[in-house]
């Protein structure tokens, strides 16, 4: 993920600065994040804010964002979910549906250019026309995908997948709703974050 978002964050954010934060896992991000929104909310500038991003995987998708929204506003902060029109928020909380590799799935243009021998057909088969409804895993089924392009046939290496992949993407042509959603946030926080 912080390999893909250095690389996709910059064609959103234009000059403006970023740090990203990454944790082990997710486990350790929810065992970390109140932690750290509590030693935040102490001295963080009102010009700032902070976007909380993590991959669905297996869980309830609403029971994880009432998780992320709980832990903002006990540390006091004013989430997007939360804020009233017209207030600032200062803590936005995204899910990414599934995992990453959805979002991959979503720029099939970007994949091809990454990696010209996969079939440009792939978007067109029932299993991946809804990227973020992909079964079995996402990150597994684009393994196989590669896998029978002639890629990575001793397995995914993510990191470097993530790199080639996300390099070519477009923020503005994703099919992925999870995706879009997301954007749309980092461009609401760059338009002042006013709800």
């Amino acid at each position: 993920m912080e390999i893909a978002l250095e690389l996709l964050l910059p064609k959103m954010l234009g000059e403006i600065d970023y740090q990203i934060i990454r944790f082990q896992c997710k486990d350790d991000l929810l065992k970390q994040l109140p932690i750290r929104l509590k030693g935040y909310s102490s001295w963080i500038p009102d010009d700032w804010s902070i976007l909380v991003l993590v991959d669905r995987d297996d869980d309830d998708c609403i029971k994880l964002k009432k998780q992320l929204e709980k832990f903002a506003l006990d540390s006091g902060f004013v989430t997007k979910t939360t804020a009233s029109k017209g207030q600032r928020f200062k803590i936005t909380n995204r899910i990414v549906i599934e995992e990453l590799e959805s979002w991959f799935f979503a720029d099939w243009d970007a994949v091809k250019l990454a990696y010209p021998r996969v079939s440009p057909t792939i978007p067109q088969k029932d299993p991946y026309r809804d990227p973020d409804g992909i079964k079995g895993g996402t990150w597994e089924a684009l393994e196989r995908v590669l896998k029978r392009a002639g890629y990575f046939s001793t397995g995914l290496r993510k990191a470097e997948c993530a790199r080639e992949i996300a390099q070519h993407m477009d923020v503005s042509r994703s099919k992925s709703s999870s995706f879009n959603v997301f954007r749309d946030a980092v461009r609401h926080i760059v338009a002042g974050g006013i709800a």
